[in-house]
């Protein structure tokens, strides 16, 4: 019955499904696993390194970027997506920079990416990115946090999440283990607990 209303990014399904961005949040299920966890002194990302080959030059990484001096973020998903996205990231947080001569908020940066990603679901003759992301950030209004998008374009504030292979597990392990007003020692052991648990 899908295939009728997979052909195109604009087309609903009787059920009111996008069938290409469900396909998109189904490649990012594929990708290597990532981690954040929230505590009053910072926030924790940690990611799964996948080393396709023995051969592969391992010093580069393709799992975290520096968007600004003040957030970075951890991907899942189509890597040559994500580049587009975290370029975007980037040249956005510098014009907010030379406009108002101030970091930019934490969450703005992350509407204005999202606004992308949502009209890439909206318009014909384009594909929604097949790409997640888990943005941390310190700004002055609401201090430390961490955020998660998919590629629908929704976003939302998260105390711990995990996006890529195996998510539900890691967010289930998450949802047992997290305590309100962890230390940043206690966040780091909780990120490697459910990455060890989880990788394959």
């Amino acid at each position: 019955m899908s295939r009728r209303y997979d052909s195109r990014t604009t087309i609903f399904s009787p059920e009111g499904r996008l069938y290409q961005v469900e396909y998109a949040m189904e490649a990012i299920g594929h990708a290597g696993s990532c981690v954040g966890v929230f505590s009053e002194e910072g926030v924790v990302l940690a990611a799964e390194k996948k080393v396709a080959s023995k051969l592969l030059e391992v010093s580069s990484s393709e799992k975290m970027y520096v968007i600004d001096k003040h957030i970075i973020c951890a991907v899942a998903g189509i890597t040559a997506d994500a580049n587009i996205l975290i370029n975007q990231a980037r040249l956005t947080a510098q014009k907010y920079y030379y406009a108002y001569q101030e970091p930019i908020p934490v969450e703005y940066l992350l509407q204005q990416i999202c606004d992308t990603k949502q009209g890439y679901t909206q318009f014909g003759g384009l594909r929604p990115f097949g790409v997640s992301f888990l943005f941390a950030g310190w700004d002055r209004h609401y201090g430390f946090q961490l955020y998660q998008s998919d590629p629908s374009g929704n976003y939302g504030g998260w105390k711990a999440t995990a996006i890529g292979a195996n998510s539900n597990a890691a967010q289930s392990i998450l949802k047992s283990d997290y305590k309100e007003g962890l230390v940043l020692t206690d966040a780091l052991q909780l990120a490697t607990k459910v990455l060890s648990k989880t990788m394959d």
